[in-house]
């Protein structure tokens, strides 16, 4: 970028070299920063590669720490019963009994919950809703139920997850196992289990892969 030296610069008893922009090549707002101009990019025009915040082996030793801080808080598995909110708590709930398995020898009972219908935004937008089906092979009464999912954040979907759990049964504990808690609660909701706390901003997106319905596993931020 040409630059022009003042005629300024000569009128006192020291020379002091005054340098301007004869052109510009943005219309970005300046900053200063340590006497140096910085433009600032718009929001639009920045772009930053996705954050790895957990990879497979992360995930798998996050998973095996809940699996044992499960059966720690239960005293083992009787009555104890995993239960995956649509779409990826489901295999994470599966991995657990799994994992659960491998320390107990025995594997706690699975199902898989849809809360779509019990959402609190249902009817208030055009979108419609789809709809995955519930299954709950297992007696809800007096159970230890760990709703198990891939990310907390405002709370609401697990709200509607309690709300659709109960319509099963009353059981004796509703307890809560997320692989990602990223903060912003819209309800007092607290995880009993968290693989990972992941302080993120509104506008950021966490996303969460697993090999059975993304063909790997892997915990980005976008």
């Amino acid at each position: 970028m040409p630059l022009t030296r003042s005629r300024e610069a000569g009128k006192s008893g020291h020379e002091i070299p005054v340098l301007r922009f004869a052109t510009t090549l943005t219309r970005a707002p300046l900053e200063i920063r340590g006497g140096s101009f910085f433009t600032r990019m718009p929001r639009s025009l920045r772009h930053s590669d996705p954050r790895i915040v957990l990879d497979d082996a992360a995930i798998r030793r996050a998973l095996t720490r809940i699996a044992h801080e499960i059966l720690e808080r239960n005293q083992g598995v009787e009555h104890l019963a995993l239960v995956g909110i649509h779409t990826r708590g489901v295999p994470l709930s599966r991995r657990l009994a799994d994992k659960i398995h491998e320390v107990e020898g025995v594997r706690p009972p699975c199902g898989d919950i849809d809360i779509t219908l019990y959402r609190d935004d249902v009817g208030r937008t055009r979108t419609q809703p789809q709809v995955h089906g519930t299954s709950i092979p297992f007696e809800v009464d007096a159970r230890r139920i760990v709703l198990a999912d891939d990310v907390l954040y405002t709370g609401r979907t697990v709200r509607a997850a309690m709300d659709a759990l109960v319509d099963f049964g009353r059981p004796r504990t509703i307890q809560l196992a997320v692989l990602i808690d990223r903060g912003h609660r819209e309800l007092p909701i607290r995880p009993d289990y968290v693989g990972k706390n992941v302080p993120t901003s509104h506008d950021e997106r966490v996303a969460v892969r697993l090999a059975e319905h993304d063909g790997r596993d892997g915990v980005v931020i976008e």
